[in-house]
Formats: structure tokens, sequence, C-alpha cells
């Protein structure tokens, strides 16, 4: 069951890059990080 999970996860990460949705999780981290101090 455990490896199964770590096959999942590996998957969804793959695929995460493989269309480039990491970018946007970036701009909404930062975004959020800025409002956060104060700067956005």
């Amino acid at each position: 069951m455990k490896k199964a999970l770590w096959f999942l996860a590996i998957v969804f990460l793959v695929s995460g890059l493989y269309q480039k949705d990491y970018i946007a999780v970036l701009q909404k981290a930062a975004i959020i990080c800025l409002e956060c101090v104060g700067i956005g």
C-alpha cells in the first residue's frame, strides 16, 4: 500500500511538472507571501 502511494505521488508530481503547473503555484505563493509582509 505504501509503495502504491509513493508511485501515485510521483506520477502526480511528474504530470504537474510536465504541464508547468509549478509556475502558477510559485506565483500564487509569492503573492501570498508579499501580502503577508505587507508589500503587495
